[in-house]
């Protein structure tokens, strides 16, 4: 089947209705998870209540418990059909892992019974040898373990009992996602709690808080399976530009396609049956670009839920004839994807901590922590690029449609103009923040808008919306927690700092309030000179601008990654209980190992593309020319008539050769790049070969618009971007 005949085939392809059961969402919300509900009907009332102050209050779970948990969960779930159980986790893959064991288990008898324990609830053993460690674990210690996280719901997906878990080596060091975040949250609880007491005595917790809004590319199945890069690599290596993409800005928001409706309702249907709160959906800004967010949850369960979304979309999009690209950059000359954390802090009697309060003491506690966060970010800029920086993530980030590689953050006038106050004013100054403002339009039949009191900056990587902050600068394809981990680290250790300063002005006999304030103006001060930047961040100027404040500019990704191990780092990490130095170093090496792979893996597709795809179809057409060449010699017995045919000839042979060049110029240095012994030498290395990328494709882009269009092998463009 040729590139005509798969267009054919994605062109024609049918709507596939949606599966939607019967009744209001409300009625099936959440039903394949063992949730509170659940647990109130499933459980025993000591089984029930230990439980319960475990997932609240952070009590041990003994095994008597978990016997009574897992009794409870078993009823329920071969109610629902399920045969097997997984614990479920997230290996430093950026993915997910499971491994399924079977409920049976012999009866004694020479049969079978169905069984599920305690035991099997709490632990499992997976390879832990076969997962990126970064050394901590060799290939022959093959030991680790997975162990049940009751804060976040178990699920059903299929016939599977799924127990979210954390993952750890032999020797205790995590090999996860999830426990270095765990540690995060509650790091930055304990270092909240004694700041919220000065203002509210009866707060016994603070809880971090994620939306995450996830961009994504759909592209048809058929498709993608002609273009090698996109399986692959998950992006197109070269392409050359259709002659309409986003420029017309027709595709943002637009009316979204019945094939792509009838998937996002399918995957709604999915993820709210399995408890999470899907609710937004539209296009977005490239051509068969869209994106989907939740409502607004605590850290770890909107961590988890992110990552079950992303399986699900992966799933339902193929029953739809689709291919979910979730890589950062798929598509050279449109938008990239992204995915923005949404985040906050909010304490156990129901405050927020980054909004405005309802009065001058909830004020002075938004601003207390407003500030902190502000400080924590200016602090470690360096790192929390790094925690969002990858191999993928690097096509985007500044690329005049995502955040620039530095990171500071955006106030809005309002909030820039409280500041400045403060600096003015004496410190026992009630402070006053203006709220939302009715807006007239002039038109009696549109009712009047509340205009909120911060606008939005689409180039502001760490960006204030009014009641919490937004990390844009996230991959798309990226686990949350990575960056979640470090934010809510950075943060934790900035306002221990702060208390030990207001500690000491209270020690001087000032009041609670003046103390704090104290306290704050020096911050502020260094926030507003330093991480503070409204304006826009694409400029030239602003990168000149923010290397003379002091903040990092550095656009290597490899680089980046050295942030982790600095002094500074370690110490923040382990203050605050989140990384042991050693994980720490390890994480490092699976970075820069990860690195090297996926250019590595790019190198040999683009090059091998190049000499099995591109250059045999342009001599193919050269062969073409070639034969009316001498055809038109033989007939007239001159070349007059092929001035044309002769000066494609010359593009043709010019391009080949150029693309053979390349190719194998690459392909040198990625065998000297081999070479090297250190990892980060390596990816330092892989670095360069990254960069050679455009010289490589450029050559072939200019043959795609000479090859005969007939003749050209690979999907183009304007079909991968504008069928759906």
């Amino acid at each position: 089947m040729d590139r005509f005949d798969l267009v054919k085939e994605s062109f024609e392809r049918k709507v596939v209705p949606a599966e939607v059961p019967a009744g209001k969402t409300s009625e099936y919300f959440g039903e394949l998870v063992f949730d509170r509900k659940k647990m109130c009907k499933y459980l025993d009332a000591e089984s029930l209540q230990a439980l319960l102050a475990c997932i609240e209050g952070g009590k041990a779970l003994d095994r008597k418990t978990a016997d009574g948990v897992a009794r409870g969960m078993k009823e329920w779930a071969m109610e629902h059909g399920v045969t097997h159980v997984t614990h479920w986790f997230q290996p430093l893959t950026e993915g997910t892992a499971e491994k399924h064991d079977s409920l049976i288990d012999y009866d004694g008898k020479g049969g079978v019974i169905e069984t599920f324990d305690g035991k099997m609830l709490a632990q499992q053993e997976p390879d832990a040898s076969s997962f990126p460690s970064g050394g901590i674990r060799a290939t022959f210690e093959a030991r680790g373990y997975t162990a049940w996280d009751p804060t976040s719901p178990v699920f059903i997906l299929d016939d599977t009992l799924c127990i979210p878990t954390i993952f750890i080596s032999y020797t205790g060091e995590a090999l996860d996602y999830k426990t270095p975040l765990k540690r995060a949250l509650k790091a930055v609880s304990d270092a909240a709690v004694p700041i919220c007491k000065l203002f509210d005595p009866g707060v016994t917790k603070v809880y971090s808080y994620l939306g995450w809004e996830q961009e994504y590319f759909l592209v048809d199945e058929a498709l993608y399976a002609a273009r090698t890069d996109l399986m692959i690599t998950g992006r197109t290596l070269f392409g050359h530009n259709s002659s309409k993409n986003q420029q017309l800005d027709d595709h943002y928001f637009g009316s979204i396609p019945p094939r792509v409706a009838a998937f996002m309702r399918d995957l709604e249907v999915a993820g709210h049956r399995l408890g999470i709160p899907i609710k937004t959906r539209h296009n977005e800004v490239a051509p068969n670009q869209f994106e989907l967010a939740p409502i607004y949850g605590e850290a770890n369960l909107a961590n988890d839920q992110n990552q079950i979304v992303m399986n699900l979309m992966n799933r339902i999009a193929r029953k739809h004839g689709f291919v979910v690209l979730l890589h950062e950059k798929p598509f050279d000359g449109v938008n990239g994807s992204g995915k923005h954390n949404n985040w906050s802090l909010g304490t156990d009697r129901g405050t927020p901590l980054l909004a405005p309060g309802k009065d001058a003491n909830g004020n002075l506690q938004f601003v207390t922590f407003f500030v902190n966060v502000l400080a924590a970010v200016q602090k470690h800029n360096a790192l929390l690029k790094a925690s969002i920086a990858s191999a993928t993530n690097a096509h985007r980030l500044g690329a005049n449609e995502a955040p620039p590689a530095i990171v500071s953050a955006f106030l809005g006038r309002t909030m820039t103009e409280v500041l400045h106050k403060l600096l003015e004013v004496p410190s026992d100054t009630p402070i006053e923040i203006a709220g939302k403002k009715g807006k007239s339009l002039g038109l009696v039949e549109i009712p009047e808008i509340f205009v909120d009191n911060t606008d939005r900056n689409r180039t502001s990587p760490f960006a204030f919306t009014g009641n919490r902050f937004e990390f844009r600068a996230v991959g798309s394809c990226a686990n949350c927690a990575g960056a979640m981990t470090t934010l809510n680290a950075a943060v934790a250790e900035q306002l221990i700092d702060f208390k030990a300063a207001v500690d000491k002005e209270l020690a001087a006999g000032k009041k609670t309030a003046v103390a704090v304030m104290d306290a704050l103006k020096p911050i502020i001060k260094s926030v507003l000179d330093v991480v503070c930047f409204d304006g826009n961040g694409y400029t030239e100027e602003w990168k000149q601008e923010a290397a003379r404040r002091g903040l990092d500019v550095e656009t290597n990704v490899p680089k980046m990654f050295c942030e982790f191990t600095k002094p500074a780092s370690v110490e923040m990490f382990t203050k605050t209980g989140v990384y042991t130095e050693k994980e720490l170093e390890a994480r490092n090496e699976v970075k820069w190992e990860t690195y090297v792979k996926k250019v590595q893996i790019e190198s040999r597709v683009i090059v091998r593309m190049a000499i099995n795809h591109i250059i045999p179809a342009a001599l193919e057409y050269k062969a073409k020319l070639l034969k009316e060449v001498a055809l038109s010699k033989e007939v007239y017995g001159n070349l007059e008539g092929c001035s044309t045919e002769l000066l494609i000839l010359d593009d043709i042979n010019k391009y080949v050769e150029d693309i053979r060049l390349k190719a194998l110029a690459m392909k040198e240095a990625r065998k000297a790049a081999n070479n090297i012994a250190d990892d980060y030498g390596r990816a330092l290395a892989y670095h360069d070969i990254a960069e050679s990328f455009p010289a490589l494709r450029r050559p072939i882009d200019k043959l795609e618009e000479v090859v005969d269009n007939r003749m050209w092998p690979l999907p183009k463009y304007r079909e991968l971007l504008f069928i759906n």
